[in-house]
């Protein structure tokens, strides 16, 4: 008996969670702008690819487990702008979620005195939603027992807006700062009884170079966010320590604290245009008796595409 109980109630926590906050939570999420804020799409130079996995509330039965891939491009090559593709794979108790988002994002340069201050990124995502519930259930004494839940899914569309400022990344101290909204539309899957809750970001990040010396920089990354009933913010403090300038080889290490969540510690190595980086979370909610904490992964690539060549011709007239 002990045990059933113990096992609802661990339950009904995670279902309170899911209800209350829909939207994903990450420790890097520095390295998951455009996934919340289609503004940010396409700012850096080059094709990146992220690809990011989290096992929330480690050893807790139904605990949430989340892989996300975002695969983005500058095409101010072509036209100003910027264009993403995003997939998101959530799951939790019985229930399992997949987002598929397609983002743009408008680049406007701003110019004072003819010196270059920053970029506005004016973005928006049209994507696909799909929620699906599996429940396992063992009756006593048949399967066709019709009052109980069977497995259903169901997809809807999906709508997010952004605005996202970066001030010039060339500075010793850049900054950035966006707003975005997500699920605008608020799509109801009826057929699974869901409805995605609007939710409201506010993200913001600073940066200083060569603060305890050459090759020597701190980072700070804030993020907060709202469905208007309920709010939770995260603060990531970084230092990075550059091992070699020529191919741009780093270590970093940092610290985390999630508004009644949990507090954590992150390390990741970047060399050139790859990037590893791993957190642990400590649990500071309900769970932390029995959750083992939470563990992240992440994966970055950037591949910076050459500058054109420049094509030269010579007319035997004019030699």
């Amino acid at each position: 008996m002990k045990k059933s109980i113990f096992t609802i109630s661990t339950f009904m926590l995670l279902a309170a969670s899911a209800v209350a906050q829909q939207e994903k939570l990450l420790t890097h999420f520095i390295y998951d702008k455009m996934s919340i804020n289609p503004g940010s799409t396409g700012l850096d130079a080059g094709i990146g690819a992220t690809m990011i996995y989290r096992n929330q509330w480690d050893k807790v039965n139904g605990a949430p487990n989340s892989l996300l891939f975002n695969l983005e491009g500058n095409l101010d090559r072509v036209f100003t702008g910027g264009a993403g593709l995003s997939f998101y794979h959530d799951a939790i108790g019985e229930m399992k979620q997949n987002n598929l988002l397609l983002n743009y994002s408008l680049h406007i340069p701003l110019q004072v005195g003819g010196e270059h201050q920053g970029i506005l990124g004016a973005g928006i995502g049209l994507g696909l939603v799909n929620i699906g519930f599996d429940p396992q259930w063992v009756p006593p004494t048949t399967l066709d027992d019709k009052l109980l839940p069977i497995a259903t899914s169901g997809g809807a569309m999906d709508l997010n807006f952004g605005l996202f400022w970066r001030g010039n990344k060339n500075a010793m101290r850049p900054y950035y700062i966006g707003f975005s909204a997500t699920h605008i539309t608020q799509a109801e899957i009826k057929n699974v009884n869901y409805s995605n809750a609007r939710h409201m970001f506010l993200m913001g990040g600073y940066t200083m170079f060569d603060i305890f010396g050459e090759g020597k920089s701190l980072d700070f990354q804030m993020l907060g966010r709202t469905d208007m009933v309920k709010y939770s913010a995260e603060i990531n403090a970084r230092y990075l320590h550059t091992l070699n300038a020529t191919n741009n080889t780093q270590v970093y290490g940092g610290i985390t604290y999630r508004v009644s969540d949990g507090a954590g510690l992150m390390v990741g190595y970047v060399q050139g245009p790859l990037t590893v980086g791993y957190s642990y979370d400590m649990t500071l909610n309900k769970l932390r008796d029995i959750s083992k904490g939470s563990h992240e992964i992440v994966l970055r690539y950037i591949k910076q595409i050459p500058p054109p060549p420049v094509q030269k011709a010579k007319h035997p007239r004019w030699l």
